[in-house]
């Protein structure tokens, strides 16, 4: 049995309601939270932050609802430490994502017409630098040889998309010739995972989904991660090296922005997945982001933050699993 309840007199701390209210879902209207009234789901947003408040949750309300919208808490739980909150909105997914982008959010929120089914099999394909990991590999090496200011500028202004992606990876490689291979162990032995990675391929093989790097680094690092951690297939670039040196050459065809979409097809065909999620950063995860099901930029440049379906901002790849489980929260609209 629901009751009203005003914002004011529930913990000031969302993450402490559930043990107070008696079910979900709930309708929020301004400070009002009364007991939840049918309506024509049309999205939903998943909102999270380690110490999430009635105030904020309040201020979201009324941005939300300023046009006579309605909005729904579904379910609320803390998860890997942090407060996940599930809501419903009467409002398309553009409408929704125009009214939250126009204002700075202390919390990360994402705008989903549909949820992942974890029921089903699923694919998650990574970008690896600065997304699995937390560096430019480029950069690293480029840094031990003795060329890093002139490489990572051009690393910088390619992830911005200003340039092509192709041409600046074969002129940055060029800048590495007569390197010693030793240079590339140095890197890899200590490359810093982003933070929750190792939350979420758990998570991922706890509900037996498929995870995979497809990346526009090198294939000496992404199978070091593979090694490491289990990955299930990855697919880079190769650095040509002889006689101990790398060549400046990238063997091959480059894997840039197409060879990462049509790898997303072609592995969730191969694996059987009906739904797929891409992560990226940069400019050449977009057309990967928009193949997926669900497109989630990470920490990503402003062009790619505005372009992909969802965007994470303030936390990790912890988030990602957040997104994954967001079904788990929902009680009210299927």
């Amino acid at each position: 049995m629901h009751h009203s309840h005003r914002l004011s007199q529930l913990p000031p701390l969302v993450a402490d309601w559930p043990s107070v209210l008696d079910d979900f879902p709930y309708q929020l209207s301004g400070e009002d939270l009364a007991p939840h009234v049918s309506i024509a789901c049309h999205c939903q947003l998943l909102i999270w932050a380690p110490a999430l408040s009635a105030e904020q949750l309040n201020q979201l309300s009324l941005t939300v609802q300023a046009d006579g919208r309605q909005l729904v808490l579904q379910g609320a739980r803390v998860m890997l430490g942090a407060t996940t909150v599930l809501l419903s909105a009467e409002c398309t997914e553009q409408e929704l994502k125009a009214l939250l982008e126009a204002q700075d959010w202390e919390f990360d929120w994402v705008v989903m017409s549909r949820l992942p089914n974890l029921h089903l099999p699923g694919l998650i394909l990574m970008d690896m630098d600065s997304t699995t990991i937390q560096i430019e590999c480029i950069d690293e090496i480029a840094t031990l040889a003795g060329v890093g200011e002139e490489v990572s500028a051009v690393t910088a202004a390619a992830m911005r998309g200003e340039l092509d992606f192709e041409q600046s990876l074969r002129a940055r490689v060029g800048k590495l010739a007569d390197a010693p291979e030793a240079i590339l162990q140095q890197v890899a032995d200590s490359m810093p995972l982003m933070p929750g990675l190792k939350d979420l391929l758990s998570f991922v093989k706890q509900i037996d989904w498929k995870v995979a790097i497809a990346s526009g680094g090198f294939t000496y690092f992404a199978e070091r991660l593979q090694q490491d951690l289990g990955f299930d297939r990855v697919v880079a670039n190769q650095l040509e090296i002889v006689d101990g040196k790398l060549t400046g050459q990238v063997l091959g065809g480059v894997v840039d922005a197409q060879v990462k979409a049509d790898t997303l097809k072609a592995l969730a065909q191969e694996f059987g997945a009906t739904q797929t999620m891409a992560i990226g950063d940069g400019a050449n995860d977009l057309l990967m982001l928009a193949e997926s099901d669900f497109g989630v930029a990470i920490h990503a440049k402003p062009l790619v933050q505005a372009k992909a379906q969802m965007a994470i901002r303030h936390s990790d790849l912890d988030g990602v699993v957040r997104i994954l489980s967001a079904s788990e929260l929902l009680s009210g609209c299927a």
